[in-house]
């Protein structure tokens, strides 16, 4: 069973909608990270489809967690009822892969010693155990070079900033060829409308004993450690646990607005992601 000690979910800005969710039901929890092609309509929510594919799979998984044997079997399930919801609104030209929402997620389920992990793209969990070693789990890290690189070269080539670069035609271009790639099953697995998505779940078990802390996190938050490179996994879990979450997103939105708004130090696609965790003890 999971203890919640900490919570935070900030919206990258207050002109977004938040597109991340998180939750815990008994001995499973979750974050949650979506989006959306720029400048796809809204069908399913005032804002943002994408949040509200967050937002729906996070109660499914609320409603059916606790009586759940498998993780990729449920994330397949939720995938399937989000779809069935999502095609009987959507009219004929949002039937189109390119249009739908789609996601990171960390799943986690505590059994005996150790920690089922399930990972969808870009989202992570820390776990640190009594001992106080921290082990990271997920694609966070080598995900996060492949992004920057990339931010880097469309930013020089469109002299846009991260507050435009998502409205330049060589952005777009390059999403849309990553679009294909994921329809194609040639790209990184993503939560969404796809169930097939689940059969190829990054899944892992790691050593977590009674006493152990696991905070779990939207890739806005874990910046702070693979992208802005302002700490390590082991002196953010330290600061988590001491002084709380709050600091540590006020830390990202300082760097991300104060010292590098332009991206010149830190490329990336938006000024500010949005920065979501939760952090529970076993």
């Amino acid at each position: 069973m999971f203890t919640i000690l900490d919570r935070i979910s900030w919206p990258g800005s207050p002109d977004r909608a938040n597109e991340d969710a998180f939750g815990a039901s008994g001995a499973w929890a979750w974050v949650i990270d979506t989006s959306i092609f720029p400048g796809t309509p809204a069908i399913m929510h005032e804002r943002s489809d994408a949040a509200w594919l967050a937002g729906f799979a996070s109660r499914r998984l609320s409603d059916l967690a606790p009586e759940a044997q498998d993780g990729s079997a449920l994330i397949r399930h939720v995938m399937e009822e989000a779809r069935t919801a999502f095609m009987a609104a959507a009219p004929k030209e949002r039937q189109d892969f390119l249009t739908w929402p789609v996601g990171a997620m960390t799943l986690v389920r505590h059994r005996g010693g150790s920690l089922d992990v399930w990972t969808f793209a870009d989202t992570t969990a820390f776990v640190r155990r009594p001992d106080g070693s921290v082990l990271t789990v997920g694609e966070a890290p080598g995900m996060r070079q492949f992004e920057v690189a990339a931010a880097e070269r469309l930013l020089q080539a469109s002299r846009a900033t991260p507050e435009t670069i998502n409205r330049t035609p060589e952005f777009q271009a390059w999403l849309a060829e990553r679009r294909q790639r994921q329809r194609q099953s040639r790209g990184p697995s993503l939560l969404g409308l796809d169930p097939s998505a689940a059969d190829r779940l990054r899944h892992g078990t790691v050593p977590c004993e009674e006493g152990s802390t696991i905070l779990l996190t939207s890739d806005g938050f874990s910046a702070l450690v693979d992208l802005y490179g302002v700490m390590n996994a082991e002196s953010m879990m330290a600061a988590a646990l001491s002084s709380g979450l709050e600091p540590l997103a006020q830390k990202a939105r300082e760097i991300e607005t104060q010292i590098d708004p332009d991206g010149r130090l830190y490329p990336r696609f938006k000024v500010s992601d949005d920065a979501t965790a939760l952090l529970v003890r076993v």
